[in-house]
């Protein structure tokens, strides 16, 4: 069980954000520049897209167009040869833009579920280099919710979205281009309104986006709340917590309520008000264009071709404000997603490696591929020295943050194949202490070494593949019981897998399974009881075959007369390896080679058992029940 206090941000809305406050997006420019580098790896395709968008603009701009000589040069005069062969090309030319736009959108589709594929890839890419401190001061279900929601939605704005922009800013220009060459004069009404839409889109726009970025925030907070809720279910229901974990639930859904309410009370408003100025345009241009036709001598066909473009200047500017709360909400979750894939990795410049070697006769030292007689460091200058499982810390300081000192000065050594054992109150630093070996965290101060090196040379995945690791909350994955403890060592034989099962004394519980070593576990080994749960996790570890181990209250879920049935499989694991223990049996660490009495990050005691009793100190109470372990 981790002994601190996680860092979690500090209240609903996260740090710094007050109750009831929105958040504007950091770096809008940023963000789209970001997810442009991720659309344009498509950019052929791209190129396809923009050609047919071109040419799509081209065929609907000049079939509106082809109502002026329809009108003049066909129906007025009467020309019905003419009329049908005018009517065909029409006819072609829309046709030919529906294909187009056809064409376009099912390569959208391809180039949008490409992008958030390699989005999706580079996100969780990403989150394997975080260092714990990451998930320590993030809920799970909120950075679920980047991967589902944020994604999502960035998924819909790519797909329909991005090709409604460049449709509506092609258009755009292709009829205001048209609109002028028409009539000038009966422009000055458009430039009106189109002063207007702009206008009501920039003030609305800028107020939705803030809206929209609290929605995507106040989502994560309710998905990270409900995940936390359901994982917490006995619990909830042991203690009677059901209408406090209700109101807990209703408060983050009610700010999620305000905040999606007024991000789509700003969108939806855009729509009618475009609509209405775009009714109001088209009525004054039809004022307008009557007077020119009968003072100026503006054609028939002219006029109607320039209503039906008046019509079509205003679809773009709709096509955004229908799009603006996707597109705010894009960029809000895009910006969620892009800040964990910007977060610093797991700092590791380590350069001495972990590699398999051959002994010779002479007994030197040779790097070996595959299957060896051992392992060894590999150190910079390319000397092997051999792995031993000496493990020593020297005045190590550490704290999780920095204003709080978890741990003041910890000295200790772990010899090959000893057993070192840590005992002390909840929050006292066991954990903390074995957490620091691995380098899930960084020391504040002091030195750690492993085989005389220092454990910052040694690169990570060379240093944690040297340990072995049974965590008190054990946690299994979706296959069958053989996937789960050859986790432990992915290319162990079945063989192996079975001899580590009878090592931890789990070969019996299993071979009664329905398919035995075969037998598919899902929930986190849902169907399995804690215990057996626990014993997997200790063949997990056996399998591995690590010179060191940490076992972290790796028995506090089984019963007494199990520990006892593991007991002696336990030790032949602990056999000559070095060994932590962190345990609150004290029966289980007797012969440890050496106990440590850790108190508010402090060794008090230190010594075998014997040497401890012998003491009477606090060891002694608790041994003899005049102390309990809090």
């Amino acid at each position: 069980m981790a002994e601190h206090t996680t860092n979690r941000r500090p209240g609903p809305h996260g740090p710094g954000t007050p109750r009831g406050g929105f958040q504007k997006p950091k770096n809008m420019g940023k963000t789209i520049s970001t997810l442009l580098r991720y659309v344009g790896r498509s950019r052929w395709l791209l190129a396809v897209v923009a050609v047919c968008l071109v040419l799509n603009t081209a065929c609907t701009i000049g079939g509106s167009y082809m109502l002026r000589p329809l009108i003049d040069e066909c129906i007025v005069p009467g020309d019905y040869h003419r009329l049908a062969r005018t009517l065909v090309l029409m006819a072609c030319l829309y046709l030919g833009a529906a294909l187009l736009s056809y064409t376009y959108a099912r390569i959208m589709v391809r180039i949008s579920q490409t992008a958030t594929h390699a989005i999706r890839r580079d996100l969780f890419a990403r989150m394997q280099r975080l260092p714990l401190r990451y998930f320590d001061t993030h809920t799970h279900g909120e950075l679920m919710s980047r991967y589902t929601n944020d994604i999502d939605t960035l998924t819909e704005i790519l797909q329909n979205g991005l090709v409604s922009l460049l449709s509506g800013a092609l258009t755009f220009a292709g009829v205001v281009g048209m609109m002028l060459y028409l009539s000038p004069l009966l422009f000055l009404v458009t430039v009106f309104s189109l002063g207007l839409m702009l206008a009501v889109i920039m003030t609305v726009g800028k107020r939705s986006r803030r809206y929209f970025m609290a929605q995507q925030r106040d989502l994560g907070e309710v998905n990270g709340y409900i995940e936390e809720m359901i994982e917490g279910q006995k619990v909830i229901k042991v203690f009677n917590h059901e209408s406090q974990a209700k109101a807990g639930f209703d408060a983050r859904n009610d700010r999620y309520r305000r905040s999606a309410a007024s991000a789509h009370a700003f969108a939806g408003a855009m729509m009618p008000a475009m609509g209405n100025i775009s009714h109001i345009n088209y009525a004054l241009t039809c004022c307008v264009g009557a007077l020119l036709s009968i003072a100026m001598g503006l054609d028939l066909g002219a006029l109607l071709v320039y209503l039906q473009y008046t019509r079509q200047v205003s679809q773009p500017i709709s096509q955004v404000s229908q799009q603006v709360n996707n597109i705010l909400a894009a960029i809000a979750g895009a910006e969620r997603v892009f800040e964990v894939m910007e977060a610093a990795p797991e700092v590791d410049d380590g350069e001495v490696t972990l590699v398999h070697v051959r002994r010779g006769p002479d007994g030197a030292l040779t790097e070996a591929a595959g299957r060896s007689d051992g392992w060894a460091w590999k150190k910079p200058d390319g000397t092997l020295a051999p792995l031993r499982g000496d493990v020593r810390f020297e005045d190590v300081v550490f704290g999780y943050n920095s204003d709080k000192t978890i741990l003041h000065g910890i000295s200790l050594y772990a010899k090959p194949g000893q057993k070192i054992a840590f005992v002390g109150s909840t929050g006292a630093g066991k954990t903390t202490i074995t957490n620091l070996i691995n380098r899930f965290y960084e020391i504040g101060g002091g030195l750690i070494t492993y085989d005389g090196i220092d454990v910052r040379d040694i690169g990570k995945e060379s240093l944690r593949r040297s340990l072995g690791i049974v965590l008190q909350d054990t946690h299994l994955f979706t296959g069958t019981i053989a996937d789960n403890i050859r986790y432990g060592k992915l290319d162990a034989t079945d063989e192996e897998v079975r001899a580590a099962a009878k090592l931890a004394n789990a070969d019996t519980f299993i071979s009664h399974l329905p398919d035995g070593y075969d037998t598919w576990i899902t929930d986190d080994g849902g169907s399995l009881s804690q215990g057996e749960r626990q014993l997997l996790a200790i063949a997990r570890a056996a399998v591995a075959d690590p010179p060191v181990l940490i076992l972290d209250e790796a028995t506090s879920s089984i019963d007494t007369r199990t520990e006892k049935l593991i007991e002696r499989g336990m030790d032949r694991l602990m056999a000559e390896r070095t060994v932590f223990v962190i345990a609150h049996r004290l029966s289980t660490v007797r012969n440890a080679k050496a106990i440590m009495v850790l108190e508010q990050g402090e060794i008090i005691e230190r010594g075998d058992h014997d040497e401890l009793i012998a003491q009477g100190g606090k060891y002694y109470q608790l041994y003899t029940g005049q102390a309990e372990l809090s």
